[in-house]
């Protein structure tokens, strides 16, 4: 079984030690997980991975464009590098709008995963590739969503 990820990577009110706690429970629920994919993005995907490493379940970063690195703050920078030198790398290679290319990334996750982790307060997305839109497309594609609402912290299948 393949496993991915969407989520926020900042929003008020997320206590990040419970989606931490989440995900790794979620994940050890799981019987013969292959591989882990996440965006390594700064808050939710960066937790997924941490988490599926620990599980020594390996991850698979899909980097949505080039020069990605320039949408992180320093402290995620640094983070996005360590996670990144332990991971097998996809290079999607968009180029053009940054927001098509996190939405096209976040589809090929979907794509990929037998079953999507979704770290979202349920809200809709704020620019186009948002968590809203990729559950969404999940959803279109009748793949089944995990969700881990860290405002409510209620996981519920979707």
């Amino acid at each position: 079984m393949d496993v991915g990820v969407t989520g926020h990577q900042d929003r008020k009110g997320i206590e990040w030690s419970w989606v931490e706690d989440a995900v790794r429970a979620e994940l050890k629920k799981l019987e013969d997980v292959k591989r882990a994919l996440s965006c390594l993005a700064a808050g939710t995907d960066q937790v997924f991975a941490e988490v599926a490493i620990g599980l020594q379940i390996p991850v698979v970063a899909v980097v949505p464009l080039a020069g990605y690195e320039r949408f992180f703050e320093e402290g995620s920078l640094s983070n996005y590098r360590r996670l990144l030198s332990q991971c097998e790398v996809i290079q999607l290679g968009w180029n053009g709008d940054p927001e098509r290319a996190f939405f096209e990334a976040g589809k090929f996750i979907v794509d990929q995963c037998d079953l999507l982790f979704a770290v979202w307060d349920g809200a809709g997305a704020e620019g186009l590739g948002g968590t809203g839109d990729v559950v969404s497309y999940a959803q279109r594609k009748r793949k089944p969503v995990l969700h881990i609402n860290p405002c409510t912290q209620i996981v519920s299948r979707i």
